[in-house]
């Protein structure tokens, strides 16, 4: 068949299983894990691959999946991603009362698209010969939360990086994929479908400031306040917001994880968990600087000994251009021009993604869906149109790819051709690893 018949074919193929898509994402909404935790969506997901009949690996990255269909012919391998993990937000309506885990991003929406994707490849495989091979892929740890954690298994050794496209990239799951594509919900005032501009990359923190306890009420000049400490800390950081350009979208945040163990004790021991964003890879290194000094000037203050652990976050994101002008030729099929918004290439969402790490490597899309009210990673954020929000993009991705490997004039290899990485693998994880950097400040 032509690309325009095999797409087509994919259509009528999602849309008989729209219900289906629908269901698998509302129960991972309504049994959401976070990041390295997904162990039962894992097997949830894989149950759904075995009802379609496609072997895959399991346990990468501790829960990611991935399998391949070969169309058949020689060409590109390209991924089809959906992210398994939730966020923790307290108070959501679907949140897990014993986890506050809660999928407040739309991450189950992925999986769904994904599947779709999967399912209308795999009909095709069976009757058609195609270009290529499809590579679908269901990854952990998207969102950076829980570092405490995330470095614990560092440390034993289970993983080396900590967010799932990154672990994938360190242990070769990427070796074999040429290009990627997935797609992401947003809010519903964000049109159908948008596609472009790029994202803040980041460092991840985590801090530890080390006092000593003492009576808080009888003899608290014998101890060594770290909460004070960390206190001091964060009104520095806070003096250094005009020494960053606008431009570079800086953003430095953080939660305390730990602020004593008894309201009658001084608290000898505070945790912290913090990002450090930025636009450039400069512009984080120096706001990651400033950072440091500011933790140091609340140790120093109190005397207190400080340990810094900067984690490697990641990268901005690059949205191929060529492939956004297939994307949004295809998603402007299904919803029309109007309800289709490219954004400039400059536009940043202050948000940031692992995707830019693979885009800094291969062509990549990464494509919203607005389906969603409320805030993202809010307690009210809802998806509120499960067509929109899975099936569609199942469909638009599904005919992308099919442009990209099928359609006569080779999309696939012309891209592949003209890309300029700007890491390799290899590259890529070298400087990833000279990011991590663990540092103990002892005040004389």
């Amino acid at each position: 068949m032509d690309s325009n018949s095999l797409k087509l074919k994919c259509w009528e193929i999602i849309d008989s299983r729209a219900d289906w898509l629908v269901n698998i994402s509302k129960h991972i909404l309504q049994n959401p894990e976070p990041g390295f935790h997904e162990f039962e969506t894992s097997k949830f997901v894989s149950q759904k691959l075995q009802e379609l009949g496609l072997p895959h690996q399991k346990g990468i990255a501790l829960t990611g999946i991935k399998g391949i269909i070969d169309g058949g012919l020689p060409g590109p391998t390209i991924a089809i991603i959906g992210e398994l993990d939730s966020l923790r937000v307290a108070g959501h309506s679907h949140a897990n009362p014993e986890t506050d885990a809660a999928h407040a991003c739309g991450h189950h929406c992925q999986i769904g698209m994904m599947l779709g994707v999967v399912a209308a490849f795999q009909e095709i495989a069976k009757s058609s010969k195609t270009r290529g091979k499809l590579a679908f892929m269901a990854l952990p740890a998207e969102e950076f939360i829980d570092v405490e954690y995330r470095y614990g298994l560092h440390k034993e050794g289970q993983i080396e990086f900590m967010s799932g496209k990154q672990e994938f990239l360190n242990i070769g799951a990427f070796n074999d994929v040429d290009m990627a594509v997935m797609a992401h919900t947003s809010k519903i005032e964000e049109g159908k479908f948008s596609i472009g501009g790029t994202s803040n990359g980041h460092v991840v923190k985590y801090v530890r400031f080390i006092g000593k306890a003492s009576h808080a009420g009888g003899s608290p000049h014998e101890g060594i306040n770290a909460l004070q400490a960390s206190i001091v800390s964060l009104n520095a950081l806070n003096t250094q917001r005009e020494t960053f350009k606008n431009e570079d979208t800086i953003r430095l945040h953080g939660i305390m994880t730990k602020g004593g163990v008894s309201v009658s004790s001084i608290p000898a021991e505070i945790k912290y968990e913090g990002r450090v964003r930025g636009g450039t890879t400069a512009a984080i290194a120096d706001a990651n600087l400033k950072m440091d000094r500011c933790l140091r000037a609340g140790a120093l203050a109190l005397g207190c000994e400080l340990e810094i652990i900067t984690l490697p976050g990641y990268m901005p994101i690059k949205n191929n251009p060529h492939m956004s002008d297939i994307f949004i030729s295809n998603a402007a099929s299904l919803v029309g021009d109007d309800h289709v918004i490219q954004k400039s290439p400059t536009h940043n969402s202050g948000g940031s993604t692992d995707m830019g790490d693979l885009s800094q490597i291969m062509p990549v899309i990464h494509p919203y869906t607005g389906v969603a009210t409320g805030t993202g990673h809010g307690d009210d954020y809802l998806v509120q149109d499960y067509t929109q929000g899975v099936v569609n993009p199942a469909k638009a991705l599904a005919a992308t790819i099919v442009d990209l490997l099928c359609r006569e004039d080779n999309p696939a290899n012309k891209i592949l051709s003209e890309f300029q990485p700007d890491y390799s693998i290899k590259s890529y994880l070298k400087l990833q690893r000279s990011r991590l950097t663990e540092e103990v400040y002892k005040p004389k």
